[in-house]
């Protein structure tokens, strides 16, 4: 069977919904508006993949195609903006409310039962250690250039580590850990809808990012979160075209993503996924971290 979008919302739902699924409810379900519930049922029966509304051990077989796998957190740079805290600690590690900012996410992604986790790491490098204390799984990927190049380096380094993979900046300070989800449809970047936006976003096209940039005003505009999500296929394409773009001239100061949303955008299409502003903050300043945890503010 040719999995659409509407069958792997509803066996997503499934799943999310303890393995059950009932029509009064079906507005408590992330799925599309427009999805026929009878219709996308009886498919999945006849496929063998549903029975008595619930998924069926061949369903849930044929779901795990869309498993996220792994996750990679690039956290190796030097985090200027938020001196003077950074001077000693890498931006990932500073505490929030007395959590470390990376502890949020790599919860999320444990939740969601991605245990493969991998961070880029390159300034204060001995400092992620301390992560293994809570988290053993971790396995740490050495950046040397991160004080010379973008974080395409970072990338390079992790570039066949991307196939059906998370990419997280590593200092987002996540506040809604249901956005990392266990499954994902296809290749696809989060991003707040915005009417005006003085940070990086997308201009969007029937759901598709058709170009990056600074700024920007009207209705398909959307502002960029560092939390992208990559499909087998493409994945495998990033391994080759961040390594290409990297060697280019200029291509040490690129934006990893730039890659495929850029520099190689016509071989991807890369879908936005919305979250909403309360899920997730990029803390810039040390004056946004003050204006967060008041323990800073002395």
């Amino acid at each position: 069977m040719l999995m659409t979008r509407k069958h792997f919302d509803v066996m997503v739902s499934l799943v999310s919904k303890d393995n059950f699924i009932n029509h009064e409810r079906k507005s408590d379900i992330f799925i599309q508006d427009d999805v026929d519930y009878a219709t996308v049922l009886h498919d999945l029966s006849a496929f063998g993949y549903v029975e008595d509304n619930h998924l069926t051990s061949t369903g849930l077989e044929f779901l795990s195609r869309y498993r996220v796998k792994r996750a990679v957190f690039i956290a190796a740079g030097f985090g200027t903006r938020l001196l003077p805290i950074t001077l000693n600690t890498p931006k990932p590690l500073v505490r929030v409310h007395g959590v470390r900012i990376i502890d949020r996410l790599i919860d999320a992604c444990l939740a969601a039962d991605i245990e493969e986790i991998f961070i880029v790491r390159g300034y204060h490098a001995e400092q992620f250690d301390e992560l293994l204390y809570k988290y053993p799984m971790i396995r740490f990927l050495e950046n040397p250039v991160y004080n010379e190049a973008n974080n395409i380096s970072s990338a390079l380094v992790a570039r066949n580590l991307l196939s059906n993979a998370y990419v997280f900046e590593a200092d987002l300070l996540l506040s809604n850990p249901a956005i990392i989800k266990k499954y994902q449809y296809t290749s696809n970047f989060l991003a707040i809808k915005k009417n005006r936006s003085d940070d990086w976003c997308f201009k969007v096209k029937n759901g598709v990012i058709v170009e990056e940039q600074i700024g920007g005003a009207g209705a398909d505009i959307w502002q960029m979160v560092g939390i992208s999500y990559w499909n087998e296929a493409d994945g495998k394409k990033l391994s080759q075209d961040i390594a290409e773009v990297y060697a280019s001239p200029g291509g040490k100061e690129r934006y990893w993503e730039q890659v495929p949303l850029v520099y190689q955008k016509d071989r991807y299409s890369v879908e936005v996924r919305e979250c909403q502003e309360e899920d997730i903050l990029e803390i810039d300043t040390y004056n946004e971290l003050k204006a967060v945890d008041k323990s800073y503010d002395v």
